[in-house]
């Protein structure tokens, strides 16, 4: 186990990763708040050299992930199970996907639901603007940027981490993914740098989609209420919302953060319905056909395409403003969803899991970018023109803009309103705690005062950011945070290869041998799954060291 230290209000940290985390995060928001011009500067130079420069082995990266996922859905491995063999999942399937949702996804399917196919539609890469083919390739860009190339990133970590706490019983700090290549040395310098780097980029890519919330709640709140838009009442909805966070949090992950999922998943089919009802309903089904089609057509032609033909000094703009930007926010995003799906995960095989962390969300996610972004498209080349002008003028508002189209605009727009406040919630609130899960050197139960910590650092956090620059600062955070973890994903991919492998060979050799006795095979998954948790606590066991399971000693098991 990691050991657990006091630090000053603090019970239960581990020392080296909580300070450097927290050192880190207090320095950035002094010297944000304090010289907020010179942050601006410094987050977008960063942002273009690391954009302009590693773009392409981003994009390298996040192809080869999916195809990583897809063979561990497909391939000998699907059968494992994340946990005991005979465990049992330990949410229901709709709690599941709730969370999932909650977790990976948040505030910005409501931001970018409708403002992004509208603006690929009006300034499409690959068309020519306004017309149905831009229609066709805003809709499948949108897909690429939400769909599983997205969803793959988390998969990996989130598949690492689950298999190697339930199944092997190493702590649930992304450090333990790295076992398999460095073994004990995860408890040293190396596993707290990873840990440490986890923290950060977790925290720059949930502030994002905090930051990114409160210019929404502003616009929702302008167009019903007529408050004023500006920085100053987005800090204060920001302060408000990390106080309801906190709550949460305190709360606990079944008494917080469990409720408010289901209750946000409910609100977002109730708002979906609504609009498929009063929508153009036909339309709806047969665009998202069409579309779902198009982008699985066009799947790789899009994740590999990296602007190397387009001449003159626009060269690279697009692809740094929008598919490197989203590679990097979901890298950044990675290890606090990650942490938090494989928390929830136990009981489910790796093909259970693969396909359920990447089919359910996306398809749902597919139909509300063709329920309201494609409606809003479907009206423009109708020949209205407000909702492109309303794109062009600020993103957050493009949603409400397209609810005064239909009945009930008043009622939807407070609605919607309200539902980005509970995303903005259960976004704060489950990052905090998996902040705090890292720091407490991987303790699934964090203590309150820790999580309470974490919440508030968040916010301020968001607010810093939003007086540094707004959409440019938060966006450059997202990008600054996630290029350094993207090489932990690559080492992380690997060593789940060698460690599966490894486990995919025990149990079919034991299965092989007990095939005909049901209650031996039991008792062997039961008893291989004891050892491993002894082993990991320091105990003593009859079975091979966790480095030596881990490593070359399975080739030798698999020839005898």
């Amino acid at each position: 186990m990691i050991p657990q230290e006091r630090f000053w209000i603090f019970p239960k940290v581990d020392r080296p990763v909580f300070i450097t985390s927290a050192a880190l995060i207090v320095g950035f928001i002094v010297f944000g708040a304090l010289f907020s011009d010179l942050a601006n500067t410094v987050f977008t130079t960063a942002q273009d050299i690391l954009a302009g420069y590693l773009g392409w082995s981003l994009i390298i990266l996040v192809n080869a992930l999916l195809i990583f996922v897809v063979f561990m859905a497909l391939g000998p491995f699907g059968d494992i199970r994340l946990g005991r063999m005979d465990d049992e999942p330990e949410y229901s399937l709709f709690s599941w996907t709730a969370m999932l949702f909650s977790a990976g996804i948040g505030i910005g399917l409501v931001y970018w639901g409708v403002a992004e196919p509208m603006y690929h539609f009006f300034a499409p890469p690959h068309a020519t603007p306004e017309t149905a083919q831009a229609a066709k390739e805003a809709m499948a860009i949108s897909f690429m940027h939400w769909g599983f190339h997205a969803w793959a990133i988390y998969a990996v970590v989130a598949l690492a981490l689950a298999y190697y706490h339930f199944r092997k019983g190493l702590p649930l700090a992304v450090r333990s993914a790295l076992y398999p290549l460095i073994g004990d040395r995860i408890y040293g310098p190396w596993g707290q740098l990873v840990d440490i780097l986890a923290v950060f980029g977790t925290m720059f890519g949930i502030v994002t989609s905090l930051g990114l919330g409160a210019t929404q709640v502003n616009a929702g709140l302008a167009d019903v209420f007529g408050i004023p838009n500006n920085t100053f009442v987005q800090i204060l909805i920001i302060a408000a919302i990390t106080a309801f966070a906190t709550l949460s949090v305190v709360a606990g992950l079944d008494g917080g953060i469990k409720r408010l999922s289901n209750i946000n998943i409910v609100l977002t089919l109730v708002l979906l319905a609504f609009m498929v009802i009063v929508g153009p309903t036909l339309f709806i089904f047969d665009s998202f056909v069409e579309s779902y089609g198009y982008y699985v057509s066009r799947l790789f032609d899009l994740g590999t395409w990296s602007e190397a033909w387009t001449s003159g000094n626009e060269a690279g703009n697009w692809q740094d403003s929008w598919t490197i930007f989203y590679w990097a926010w979901w890298v950044s995003w990675a290890p606090f969803v990650g942490v938090f799906i494989a928390r929830i995960s136990k009981g489910r095989t790796v093909r259970e899991f693969i396909l359920g962390v990447m089919v359910l969300p996306c398809s749902i996610m597919f139909f509300w970018f063709t329920a309201f972004g494609g409606t809003a498209i479907s009206l423009s080349l109708a020949g209205d023109p407000s909702l492109i002008e309303a794109t062009r003028a600020d993103y957050a508002q493009t949603m409400f803009a397209l609810l005064d189209r239909f009945p009930l605009a008043s009622l939807t727009s407070v609605f919607t309103t309200v539902l980005i406040v509970m995303w903005f919630v259960t976004s704060s609130d489950s990052g905090s705690f998996v902040i705090d899960m890292l720091t407490a050197g991987g303790d699934p139960d964090p203590p309150t005062i820790q999580r309470i910590f974490w919440a508030v650092s968040e916010g301020c956090v968001a607010a810093v950011l939003l007086l540094a620059g707004g959409l440019d600062a938060l966006q450059a955070a997202a990008i600054i945070a996630g290029f350094p973890f993207a090489v932990v994903l690559a080492f992380i991919a690997v060593g789940l290869v060698r460690a599966l492998r490894w486990d995919d060979l025990m149990v079919h050799r034991h299965r092989q041998r007990f095939r005909d006795d049901s209650e031996a095979e039991h008792n062997f998954n039961s008893g291989v799954h004891d050892a491993y948790m002894a082993l990991s606590n320091g105990g003593e066991a009859a079975e091979p060291s966790i480095t030596e399971r881990f490593g070359g000693g399975d080739r030798k098991e698999a020839a005898e």
